[in-house]
C-alpha cells in the first residue's frame, strides 16, 4: 500500500504493508530513528509522536491510519537542523539521560508548550504523564520544560 502523509512539515509517502506499525515505518522505511521503542505496548511513551496535533504512541498505530495525516516526530521539533529551545533545555538541564524516553518526552513537551498554558509543576507533569522515565525522577525533565517555557515556575 502507498501511504501519503505530511511528515515533519513536508510531503512524504512510502510503500509498505498497511498493518506495519507507524513506529517501524518511521524507523525502518523513512529512516527517522529518533523515535524510540520502549515497551512496544503503548505503556511507556518513548515512541510518542503527534498525529494531527494529538500525542499518540506510534507503536499502537498502523501506518494505514496516518494516510493523509500530519505526523510530527522528534526530528520535526528541531527547525532547519537546529535544536529547538525545548531540546536545548533538555540537554542543559539534564532532562536527557539514557535517551530512551527523551524523544517522546520532547514531543509531549513540545505539544504542551504550544498550548501556552502556564508551566507549573502540575501542568508540566500532566503534559508528560504518558511518558515513563527510569533515570531522572522527572524533576530535571520538568525543569527543562519550565525553562523552555521562559523560566522556572513553581
Amino acid at each position: 500500500m502507498r501511504v501519503t502523509l505530511e511528515l515533519n512539515g513536508a510531503p512524504a509517502s512510502l510503500e509498505t504493508s498497511p498493518w506495519k506499525r507507524l513506529l517501524d515505518a518511521l524507523r525502518e522505511d523513512l529512516r527517522l530513528t529518533g523515535t524510540k521503542e520502549g515497551c512496544g505496548e503503548g505503556e511507556c511513551g518513548a515512541c510518542s509522536v503527534l498525529i494531527d496535533g494529538e500525542l499518540v504512541n506510534s507503536c499502537l498505530v498502523a501506518v494505514c491510519q496516518v494516510e493523509g495525516a500530519s505526523v510530527l516526530t522528534v526530528e520535526g521539533v528541531a527547525a532547519r537542523g537546529e535544536l529547538a529551545p525545548v531540546q536545548k533545555c533538555f540537554l542543559d538541564r539534564g532532562g536527557a539521560q539514557c535517551g530512551i524516553c527523551t524523544p517522546g518526552m520532547v514531543v509531549a513537551a513540545h505539544r504542551f508548550l504550544k498550548t501556552g498554558w502556564p508551566a507549573s509543576n502540575e501542568n508540566v507533569r500532566e503534559a508528560i504523564a504518558g511518558n515513563l522515565c527510569r533515570c531522572t525522577g522527572y524533576a530535571r525533565i520538568v525543569a527543562a520544560v519550565q525553562a523552555a517555557a521562559g523560566g522556572d515556575q513553581p
